[in-house]
């Protein structure tokens, strides 16, 4: 069973419908017990960093994705998501995220069209489960705010928008996609078919 996180900020139906379309049991939630039981588990997002690491708090969320990871169960953030995975984002001010990934969100800046929206080639830095059976193309991105890494070695793929953005990141068990692979056609569902495959190799360990 994968827990779709549900702290009122996500695009909680298409993500949940998209891993349904793949074979496996969803569940959109908010409880405690039933993120922390699940196989593996999905935070979403859309909308602004601040608000959603003050959701995430006000819910008890925050303690619960990081009692998650600490069991060594595969969590993936989508977007906004990923972006929470990391240590701070000036977004409208200087917040907190959840630090379970060192780096910083940052703004784009420059004489060209902000937020980033379209479809841009992944370029994969380093072999990984993740890309199994995939090969380099287009995903689909809406964002105006990029991770800037503390380590490269958590650099998995990167798109290009007027510089190297990250694009998708990975330590351990946990992983992010700034896209959203749920509307990234063929590529996008099979990166997300290979996350939910490493929900199955965590239940048999």
């Amino acid at each position: 069973m994968i827990a779709i996180i549900d702290y009122g900020m996500g695009n909680l139906h298409s993500v949940s419908k998209a891993v349904e379309r793949l074979g496996y049991t969803t569940l959109v939630t908010s409880s405690k017990q039933e993120i922390l039981d699940a196989d593996g588990a999905i935070l979403p997002g859309v909308g602004a960093f601040g608000d959603a690491m003050e959701q995430l708090k006000q819910t008890g969320l925050q303690e619960v994705v990081n009692k998650f990871v600490e069991t060594g169960k595969p969590l993936l953030g989508i977007c906004l998501g990923m972006q929470l995975l990391f240590s701070s984002s000036e977004e409208y001010g200087e917040h907190e995220g959840l630090n379970l990934l060192p780096g910083q969100v940052t703004r784009f800046q420059g004489d060209y069209k902000i937020p980033h929206m379209g479809w841009n080639q992944l370029s994969m830095k380093q072999k990984h489960l993740l890309f199994e059976g995939l090969e380099e193309g287009h995903v689909y991105f809406v964002h105006s705010f990029h991770v800037q890494l503390d380590q490269p070695t958590d650099l998995l793929a990167t798109t290009e928008y007027f510089q190297e953005v990250t694009a998708i990141v990975g330590r351990d068990n946990v992983y992010g996609m700034q896209f959203h692979p749920e509307k990234s056609g063929t590529i996008g569902i099979k990166l997300l078919s290979n996350f939910l495959k490493m929900s199955e190799i965590s239940v048999l360990k």
